[in-house]
């Protein structure tokens, strides 16, 4: 991961925080007009005179799940038991925080006539929403498959919201995936097991034609890359970003 140019260090203030799947919040700060980011790039959040903290300090990495045009930073998380993440639970509104950034080049790709194949996994979705999201509203002309995969339906955040956008959107192909052996709470009626390359090319196509984004837990983004590699894909076709320990 690298700066880009305009990377800036912002203090600003939350103003909703909401639950938007199991055991995982997302928080929502003022955007200033002159903020600019890309989609799928990450912030360093740091807290601001935090009641505790422990020895992972008072910052950590989170990637934008909004869309450049939203009005508002947001940000997700899966609420592990941490100094920081209890802190970050419990701010008031209005409370505020310091924003490094924006930061990464897990960006879209430039060229509309390669397929974008979008592989995440949990909470890995925070900055494919933004990818999604961003070139909806751009109405970019790539075509787009984004593989999601979560042990339950209730462990996905965004889940409704994505699959609302796919079928409003025919560059938009969204393939959710249930991984877990227990049967959902609820009726499932999509993919389930792990992703393959038999289930891409259900998919996408011929899988030598596109660029990938793997994003989730190191085990998978890992397991993912060297299957692609061993499938033929070129190592500059294949970006990622690891979400270690949320």
């Amino acid at each position: 991961m690298s700066a880009e140019e305009n990377e800036q260090v912002l203090v600003t203030r939350l103003v909703r925080r909401t639950v938007v799947a199991e055991n995982t919040m997302a928080f929502e700060f003022e955007k200033p007009e002159e903020w600019k980011f890309k989609a799928g790039q990450f912030v360093e959040v740091t807290l601001i005179d935090p009641p505790e903290t422990d020895f992972e300090g008072a910052s950590r990495p989170l990637s934008i799940a909004s869309a450049p045009d939203e009005p508002h930073i947001l940000l997700a998380t899966r609420m592990r038991d941490s100094a920081f993440k209890r802190v970050l639970k419990s701010l008031p509104m209005n409370a505020q925080v310091r924003i490094e950034g924006p930061l990464g080049n897990f960006v879209l790709h430039n060229d509309p006539s390669r397929h974008a194949v979008l592989i995440s996994g949990g909470i890995g979705i925070t900055p494919v929403r933004s990818i999604v999201m961003d070139a909806a509203h751009q109405k970019l002309p790539h075509r787009i498959f984004l593989f999601y995969a979560n042990r339950r339906p209730q462990d996905a955040p965004f889940l409704d919201e994505i699959r609302s956008l796919a079928e409003e959107n025919d560059n938009f192909t969204f393939v959710p995936i249930i991984t877990g052996t227990a049967l959902p709470d609820q009726p499932w009626k999509g993919e389930t097991g792990r992703i393959t390359g038999d289930l891409i090319r259900k998919y996408a196509g011929d899988p030598l034609t596109a660029v990938y984004y793997l994003c989730g837990p190191v085990g998978m983004v890992s397991t993912l890359r060297e299957s692609l590699r061993q499938a033929g894909i070129a190592c500059t076709d294949i970006r990622s970003e690891e979400f270690a320990g949320y």
